[in-house]
């Protein structure tokens, strides 16, 4: 199925950039900007099996992007820009965010270095478990265990269940099923408690993950010391915030912030919601996060910057550059908001 959806939105970008729908689109979907939504950025892995590749980009195709940009005249902003544009409603021109999620140290190796090629300020949102080194990256470790195994038993449903994980393409499939079936348990103790027992099984380190792929606290520090860096907040524990209970959720975005101011001694006022779909972050979410102090926050809803956006700024929408579609030929059809705008009905706000 997910496979299916990948062709789907793949065929569906080529027929906007071959049609050029994108270019007809554009003056009433591109919007006054738009945040771009990354996590890993560095040189793609040689391995057969990589369910988690669409979370990462090579860095030619960021460098792509942002050449684009600038060859369009878009202002390449920093959050506190863009919330300053927004609140004065000011749209004379249009810009570009970039935002990186979780912390990873190759945003520090391979993605710094592009963004001071072009002078690009962009944000990394930190789980503070993470840079302490204690977080849980479960979507890796189930990478891991997978790909240590031939087969795979869980209770899905509570029933004992098999998979088949003796090819690549039978690892695929293993892993969406239980990626999904992972997010559809009632908590993060149950998810928690099914992860460790699958990487004790086949013989994973999950303890190990955060403090191999993430920046530490002294790594984030002299990180954020780069004029072009903010650091923001993504929770403490990179939780579903919309299945805690709203004194969890308000602890995990007030405490996540201050860990942040801490550590690194200067304000964290942006906020990335983990998951940030619509299962994940809601209304009541977006309140918390205002009272919480945040002056932006990002879902992982698809969507570009409007003017209405001004009204939502603890719900903005972004654009993923997705590593399954790294064809610069799509780089207009993003930034044209075409894709977005179909993929949400021709609505230009989700905020609901």
């Amino acid at each position: 199925m997910k496979q299916l959806k990948k062709t789907v939105i793949r065929a569906g970008l080529e027929a906007l950039y071959f049609s050029g729908a994108h270019r007809l689109l554009r003056p009433l979907f591109a919007g006054v900007g738009a945040v771009f939504m990354l996590h890993h950025v560095r040189p793609r892995r040689a391995d057969a099996f990589q369910p988690n590749h669409h979370l990462e980009v090579e860095p030619e195709f960021l460098r792509a992007m942002l050449s684009h940009l600038r060859d369009l005249d878009i202002d390449i902003v920093a959050m506190d820009e863009a919330h300053q544009r927004l609140t004065e409603r000011n749209f004379a021109r249009r810009f570009a965010c970039f935002t990186f999620d979780d912390g990873y140290r190759d945003n520090r190796d391979f993605a710094l270095p592009v963004m001071r090629e072009f002078g690009a300020p962009f944000t990394v949102y930190v789980a503070s478990d993470f840079a302490e080194g204690t977080g849980r990256l479960w979507w890796v470790a189930l990478e891991r265990a997978i790909a240590n195994a031939s087969a795979i038993e869980v209770p899905i449903g509570g029933i004992m269940t098999r998979l088949d994980a003796s090819t690549a393409q039978a690892k695929q499939a293993a892993f969406d099923r239980m990626h999904d079936w992972l997010r559809s348990l009632p908590g993060e103790h149950d998810m928690q408690r099914e992860i460790s027992a699958l990487c004790t099984r086949h013989g994973v380190d999950e303890t190990g993950i955060a403090r191999e792929l993430c920046m530490s606290w002294d790594e984030l520090k002299a990180f954020a010391d780069d004029p072009l860096v903010t650091i923001g907040a993504h929770t403490i524990t990179h939780c579903n915030l919309a299945k805690q209970s709203e004194e969890v959720a308000a602890h995990e975005l007030s405490t996540s912030r201050a860990r942040i101011e801490a550590a690194l001694q200067r304000q964290a006022l942006h906020l990335a919601y983990p998951y940030g779909d619509r299962i994940a972050a809601g209304p009541r979410e977006f309140a918390l996060a205002k009272a919480a102090g945040f002056k932006t926050a990002v879902t992982t809803r698809p969507g570009m910057i409007f003017p209405e956006s001004a009204d939502h700024l603890t719900a903005l929408q972004r654009v993923s550059l997705n590593g399954n579609y790294q064809d610069q030929r799509i780089l207009p059809v993003l930034t044209s908001g075409a894709a977005t705008a179909m993929w949400n009905g021709f609505r230009r706000i989700d905020a609901a």
